[in-house]
């Protein structure tokens, strides 16, 4: 127990040096290093070939030139110009080398799961921007005890599938199967347990071994976090975690917004503890928090150059798409009253990536940001990360099964139990069965969403259905003086929104 807290301690004291030299450079020099750096990596290979980047590199300015010579890209066309090959095993095609490990993100309307490649560069980037997120510790007085604890991770299985010659699996199994080897005394669970694919023979495990542990750190998705610990409490016949864990001082999030899981967060706690965000990606590792409430804080020199596009009707259609020929803009053109969406060039051969979140800067100086939301309408209360391309194909497959026809629907969520459901009004004239109505599109929801069919077996409890006559979505655009040839009605509905269709369904038939 002294060799790991000695262990917890070295790795402060070496965090403390990681990004110190650059703190007083300003975000644009910090971004056109990055920059540079990423294109002298990679100017021998196919893109970098064909995109000119020992051109960009000698001329007056990288940023410009790079931007005028290189498209925008989603992930359709960088799969099907340039990752189909990586995937394939072909080595120099947007990053040097063999690019082995992919991250499962969630589904697109083409294939169950995205494929993104995560380079050793990436890796590594990944691992420093950890380090660097644990030196924050140094800024609280935790007692000493702290510092003979284990780092509890709680994510996707670092047994991998591997195809060919290639390995395929969540991030953070990636990650994790990754960890350098001083990690390992500090980390739990064990292999054999991280190893396992089944999430709920996954939870069991922990939890049983959870008496074994003195846990000081937890990092996770909240969804996956909340679960393990109502599970120990009620195992072991707790008031709260903090009987089993007495040292558990820090909450490492991300994935998703936290705010709807604080609540009952809390009522799990025997006392106050520290929240730290991070904003990991399959993409890359993009900002990370202090604590304390502290905004996220884009990471600037750590293998990423970020532009933005603001958010707005010149820049994106009523589907969240991008037009053509849109503003995009670098760090130092910012404000903090516009919404930006992101797009990423990384160190694993993502190039102008247009990644679909959306961020508002409280702190353009520092690089301080907060995520918005996404440029198309997803659903991901608990990280289920619902596009409305899963959505509109499995109501098509659920309508083709059950000879109905729902030309207009929209969906909700909301905390439900302790933990969350989804509400979707059903828009159709034909008469239907609703149990069997949500059976169908709950299945081909699983099929077509990975991530939606894991939180399916945990953080999202209960899926309800409400049958809308498709007149009533018309009248609604009617009420709120949005009827039109040209106005959608929104497939996520939420907020004020929200409150005005449930007000406008329980109005009095005239």
């Amino acid at each position: 127990m002294a060799v790991k807290g000695n262990i917890l301690q070295s790795v402060l004291k070496r965090t403390t040096k990681i990004g110190t030299k650059n703190e007083l450079k300003s975000p644009i020099q910090l971004q056109r290093r990055a920059l540079k750096r990423l294109l002298r990596r990679a100017k021998d290979t196919e893109f970098g070939k064909k995109y000119r980047f020992h051109k960009i590199l000698s001329s007056d300015d990288a940023v410009v030139t790079y931007q005028r010579f290189v498209p925008i890209f989603d992930y359709d066309s960088m799969y099907e110009s340039w990752w189909k090959k990586t995937i394939a095993g072909t080595e120099d095609v947007s990053w040097p080398g063999i690019v082995n490990k992919f991250a499962l993100s969630s589904g697109t309307s083409g294939s169950p799961s995205k494929q993104i490649p995560v380079s050793r560069s990436l890796l590594r980037k990944i691992r420093r921007a950890s380090l660097k997120q644990i030196q924050y510790l140094n800024n609280f007085d935790f007692p000493k005890e702290f510092y003979d604890t284990y780092i509890l991770g709680v994510g996707g299985s670092t047994s991998l599938t591997k195809i060919d010659k290639r390995k395929e699996g969540d991030l953070s199994g990636i990650i994790n199967a990754n960890l350098p080897g001083f990690m390992n005394v500090i980390y739990k669970p064990e292999k054999e347990i991280t190893d396992l694919r089944d999430w709920d023979i996954k939870i069991e495990r922990m939890v049983e071994e959870a008496p074994n542990w003195n846990i000081g750190i937890i990092a996770g998705i909240p969804s996956w976090i909340q679960i393990l610990l109502e599970k120990i409490i009620e195992k072991y016949s707790l008031n709260s975690i903090h009987d089993i864990w007495p040292n558990f001082n820090v909450l490492v999030h991300g994935g998703v917004a936290f705010g709807p899981y604080r609540e009952n967060f809390e009522k799990l706690l025997g006392k106050k503890i520290e929240y730290m965000e991070t904003y990991l990606a399959s993409e890359g590792f993009m900002a990370i928090s202090s604590g304390n409430g502290t905004p996220l804080k884009l990471l600037l020199n750590n293998g990423i150059f970020f532009e933005f596009i603001p958010f707005n009707d010149d820049n994106f259609n009523q589907d969240g798409e991008l037009v053509s020929y849109p503003e995009i803009i670098t760090i130092d053109k910012v404000n903090e009253e516009e919404h930006y969406a992101i797009v990423l060039s990384t160190c694993s051969g993502s190039w102008r990536y247009i990644l679909g979140d959306t961020i508002q800067f409280v702190n353009k100086e520092n690089a301080e940001i907060i995520i918005t939301g996404r440029t198309k309408h997803y659903l991901t209360i608990c990280g289920e990360h619902l596009s409305v391309d899963n959505m509109n194909r499995a109501l098509e497959l659920t309508c083709q099964e059950m000879n109905i026809k729902v030309p207009e629907f929209c969906v909700t969520a909301f905390a439900y139990e302790n933990l969350f459901a989804h509400k979707w009004f059903v828009g159709s004239n034909d008469s239907f069965d609703k149990g069997i109505f949500k059976q169908t599109l709950d299945k081909h929801l699983c099929n077509l969403n990975d991530d939606y069919a894991t939180e399916r077996t945990s953080a999202l409890k209960e899926i309800f259905i409400e049958h809308v006559p498709v007149n009533q979505f018309y009248g609604f655009l009617d009420f709120i003086g949005k009827k039109g040839a040209q106005i959608k009605f929104p497939r996520v509905i939420k907020g004020e929104l929200l409150s005005k269709w449930e007000k406008f369904l329980n109005l009095p038939d005239d």
